[in-house]
């Protein structure tokens, strides 16, 4: 069976069955480079040698930094090859977030990008007492870096080279003794709730947990992935790396994280995969676009989009399109669809894939109507591969059926229970929370879930944060939340509430760019994000979307007060994780004079806040948010 392979095995044999295939794709200096499998192979293997030259054994933990490129991940096989395991940070992450993820896992060895992540770790690596080198694989600016720790990825690849001439068949020997349920990677949990946790996981569930996914994503080595989700995430491993290792299918990476878009287009994916702020960025730029667009554009946008959404509808039910609509939709398709696909990189994907968090519906319609098979899938760090809308079997409401070999059990208190051979082993020094999720082989995923009658999962919230209200109305806020994203003038929200309150609320953040050209359009003068997001003309136009989300909800669950924030939520502050998910109960203390204004009838608060303005220069002001009734 193939999950009875290491993730190290899997690679060995795809060099040996597919050596001359194409397995790697990078973009560098506007210039696509390949790499075979037997490139690939070569590469984890000199620079595993590399590592256990330098003194790597098994156990031992490399900490990775960097964009995805493919070096990330010849690093990561490598450590796994030689019996160590990998972990890594988001590359956005500040120094202190790194020596966290570093201590906690008792990292040996760091593998960088460039001279950025570099810097990083040379400013916290006194206080990293186990770190011994610092590996980086993009040598620019560091020519003249004479820190005796610093080594180049090509260094390490050489040393690696003479050190087989010594020890002849110890890679080979190395990957043979891995075992399945060794550990291969430590993925650090997006701390919503608190400091990240180290959630270790086997070669076993990483490579069961990918082949679940394959077996409703059908993928072959003709097939071509791009690689866009962040590589110290587990979802790449689950839903990209580890099913191109399973299936040969290339795995192409963009030149540079702002040409992602364009790179896309290039290579035309047969299967995309972004996260759910991803598919709402590319229909806020169509929105853009449009907006921006020649009168005559608009004008077809919006006389051809709703033959795309009936055309989903008719999918959805299983109906006959009939002549008229058939001739429609050619006609649609020919104009407007093939053309906005094409534009965003997906005229050949076969299928289309969301996770992480819920997708706002309005965004899934929209995708779906451009003729984009998207499909929702629900997965977890601690529970693996959960469920997934199949071809036929997609509900918009929903998240899918559960996965091949998962169990699932409702709680009496609406947990989600499941039970599979894809869950982590433990979270990593820390028993007593591995206990409180992890019981008898269940593992507890905190996720407030319903289970409708075709047997579909639906996914409400985080347990802990449903709301209810002192009616006791029940609200969803990820519901709202994704909702209100679906406008091209709302860049973030949170919804508010509780059990002492007696209505629901949110703070919301303007999209800066799309709201400031559409002041411009209006002839409405601004100076910063601070003066644009208290004008009234601009409260007016968000509360046109918030009656559009209302529209949706329960009478008593809909937003009676909002507030548009000064600021953006920012992850560097931890109001969002590095995968952008909103750290609630930080939040919530965070504005806890913003939420008692709110709820105390205020019609404005006073508030210190820092601006940036049009010419790069920082400031400090003074000003009233104003809140709105709905």
């Amino acid at each position: 069976m193939i999950d009875t392979y290491t993730i190290p095995q899997l690679i060995e044999a795809n060099h040996r069955r597919w050596s001359g295939q194409t397995a790697m794709c990078v973009k560098r200096r506007g210039i696509w480079h390949r790499y075979s499998w037997t490139d690939y192979y070569n590469r984890v293997k000199y620079f595993s040698l590399g590592l256990v030259s330098l003194g790597l054994r098994k156990g031992d933990v490399v900490c990775i930094i960097g964009d995805n490129e493919p070096e990330w991940f010849w690093g990561e096989f490598a450590a796994q090859a030689a019996g160590g395991i990998a972990t890594g940070a988001f590359v956005d992450s500040i120094p202190s977030e790194l020596k966290y993820i570093a201590n906690h896992s008792g990292a040996r060895f760091a593998l960088v990008n460039d001279q950025e992540q570099t810097d990083k770790f040379l400013e916290i690596c006194d206080e990293l007492p186990s770190l011994q080198k610092i590996i980086y694989w993009d040598p620019k600016g560091l020519g003249n870096y004479d820190d005796p720790r610093l080594l180049s990825f090509d260094a390490v690849m050489k040393m690696g080279a003479a050190y087989e001439e010594t020890a002849t068949d110890i890679f080979e020997q190395s990957v043979s003794a891995g075992r399945p349920d060794d550990t291969a990677f430590i993925y650090y949990t997006s701390g919503t709730t608190g400091l990240p946790k180290g959630a270790v996981l086997t070669h076993r569930a990483l490579v069961n947990t990918a082949r679940g996914f394959v077996s409703v994503y059908p993928l072959d080595g003709e097939d071509d992935l791009v690689s866009n989700f962040p590589a110290a995430w587990v979802g790449d491993s689950y839903f990209a790396t580890i099913p191109h290792l399973l299936t040969g299918a290339r795995l192409n990476f963009a030149e540079e994280p702002d040409t992602i878009a364009e790179d896309t287009r290039e290579v035309g994916p047969d299967f995309a995969i972004y996260g759910p702020r991803q598919w709402e960025s590319l229909v806020s730029e169509i929105q853009v676009k449009i907006t921006d667009a020649h009168p005559l554009k608009r004008f077809f946008y919006h006389l051809l989009m709703p033959v795309g959404y009936k055309m989903a509808e008719f999918k959805f039910e299983d109906a006959k399109t009939g002549l008229f609509w058939s001739t429609l939709y050619r006609m649609a398709h020919l104009l407007l669809l093939r053309p906005l696909k094409d534009r965003l990189g997906l005229s050949n994907v076969r299928f289309a894939v969301t996770g992480s968090s819920v997708l706002s519906l309005d965004t899934f319609k929209l995708i779906h109507a451009l003729g984009i098979e998207l499909r929702q899938t629900y997965a977890s760090t601690e529970a693996g591969f959960i469920s997934s809308h199949t071809r036929g079997d997609i509900d918009f409401q929903s998240v899918g059926r559960p996965a091949l070999g998962v169990e699932v059990r409702v709680s009496s208190e609406g947990e989600l229970l499941v039970r599979s051979d894809c869950t982590f082993t433990e979270y990593l020094g820390e028993p007593e929370k591995t206990a409180r999720i992890k019981k008898d082989g269940w593992v507890h995923t905190g996720d407030a879930v319903n289970i409708n009658n075709k047997g579909h999962l639906i996914f409400l919230d985080r347990l802990e944060h449903m709301g209810s209200l002192v009616s006791g109305a029940r609200y969803a806020p990820q519901y709202i939340e994704g909702r209100l994203r679906f406008s091209p003038y709302i860049k973030d929200a949170m919804v508010i509430g509780g059990k002492d309150k007696s209505f629901v609320a949110t703070m919301i953040n303007i999209d800066f760019a799309m709201v400031g050209k559409w002041a411009e359009r209006n002839s409405i003068t601004y100076t910063t994000f601070v003066d644009l997001s208290q004008r009234q003309e601009v409260a007016d136009l968000v509360r046109k979307d918030l009656l559009r989300v209302n529209s949706y909800l329960p009478e008593l669950s809909r937003v009676k007060r909002y507030m548009l924030l000064h600021k953006e939520f920012d992850p560097d502050e931890s109001e969002l994780t590095r995968t952008r998910k909103l750290r609630r109960e930080f939040m919530e203390m965070r504005y806890k004079p913003v939420i008692d204004a709110i709820y105390g009838g205020e019609n404005s608060l006073k508030v210190d806040a820092s601006v940036t303005y049009r010419d790069g220069r920082k400031g400090n002001v003074s000003t009233l948010i104003r809140i709105w009734d709905i």
